[in-house]
């Protein structure tokens, strides 16, 4: 898997995606905030699906 997030964009996935996911035990308990795994997972592999299926790179350093 060639990477295509950048740096920033990796970062605020990662701090969104705990955030969301923090729901799940502080506030609301919505089973909805285990969602955020899906940001948090694809900031700290720096791959993201949709962006490989529809050719979007926001890593400047990985083209």
């Amino acid at each position: 898997m060639k990477k295509n997030i950048g740096s920033a964009e990796r970062v605020i996935r990662v701090i969104a995606g705990l955030g969301i996911v923090s729901l799940a035990f502080v506030g609301p308990h919505s089973p909805w905030a285990y969602l955020g795994i899906i940001p948090l997972a694809t900031g700290l592999m720096g791959w993201c699906p949709p962006y490989a299926l529809f050719g979007i790179s926001t890593c400047k350093s990985c083209k």
